[in-house]
C-alpha cells in the first residue's frame, strides 16, 4: 500500500487492520518549523544513541534525547536513560501536538538523524515503560524522509512521507503487530530532527 501522492486526511486510519495511525499534515508552517528545527538543533542536549547487542555497547551516528516532566527512566536496547526537564521549546510542541490529538503526553524521545544515510531498521516501540496502546505523537522537523510499516505477521507494508512540521500518531494495537523503520537513503543530504510525544506509566 503505497500513500506518497493521496491527498492525507487526518480522520483516516492508514493502517488496514490491526492498529491505528493517523497522518495529520503540517503541523507547523514553514517559518515555524525552521524556528523550532534549529532551537532544538543547538539547545537540545544530544548524545549519540547506544544499544546493547550480545552483551556489547554499540554507538549510533544518530542522536538522540529524553525529556519529560519527571525524571522518568526509560530502557530501550537493554539500555536505560533518565529524563531531563522540558525546556520551553519542548512544551510549546508538546502543547501544539496535544490540542491537535486530543492526547496527553508526558514525555518525548527526540532523534537527530544528520543526513539520509542514518536511519533506523525495523523496530516496534513496546516497551513495558509505555502506556500499553498508547498514542505516540511524531512530529518532523527539517529533512523530508520516507518512513514505512510493517505488519509482524503478513509482511504487508504501509509507507508515506513525512514532511517538514508534520505530525504522525501511532496508537491502539499498532505497536504489537507492526514494525516501523527510517529507511536510509543517498538522497537526502540535510538533518532531520523527529520528536516522539510519549507516555510513560509507573
Amino acid at each position: 500500500m503505497k500513500l506518497f501522492d493521496e491527498p492525507y486526511d487526518s480522520s483516516k486510519n492508514l493502517l488496514p487492520q490491526d492498529g491505528s495511525i493517523y497522518y495529520y499534515g503540517k503541523l507547523l508552517g514553514p517559518d515555524q518549523a525552521e524556528f523550532y528545527f534549529k532551537k532544538l538543533l543547538h539547545h537540545i542536549d544530544w548524545q549519540n544513541d547506544q544499544a546493547q547487542i550480545f552483551g556489547k555497547v554499540i554507538s549510533t551516528k544518530r542522536k538522540v534525547a529524553w525529556y519529560g516532566e519527571k525524571p522518568f527512566e526509560y530502557t530501550y536496547s537493554k539500555l536505560t536513560k533518565q529524563a531531563l526537564p522540558w525546556t520551553t521549546e519542548l512544551i510549546a510542541l508538546k502543547n501544539s501536538v496535544e490540542l491537535e490529538t486530543g492526547e496527553q503526553f508526558n514525555s518525548c524521545l527526540l532523534n537527530l538523524y544528520h543526513n539520509g544515510e542514518e536511519g533506523m531498521g525495523w523496530h516496534s516501540d513496546g516497551e513495558k515503560d509505555l502506556k500499553k496502546n498508547g498514542a505516540i505523537g511524531s512530529l518532523s522537523l527539517g529533512a523530508e524522509r520516507k518512513f514505512m510499516f510493517k505488519h509482524k505477521k503478513n509482511g504487508q507494508k504501509v509507507e508515506l512521507r513525512l514532511e517538514q512540521g508534520s505530525l504522525l500518531v501511532m496508537k491502539d494495537e499498532t505497536q504489537e503487530f507492526w514494525l516501523h523503520r527510517l529507511p536510509p537513503t543517498k538522497r537526502v543530504l540535510g538533518p532531520r530532527i523527529n520528536l516522539t510525544f510519549r507516555t510513560i506509566v509507573k
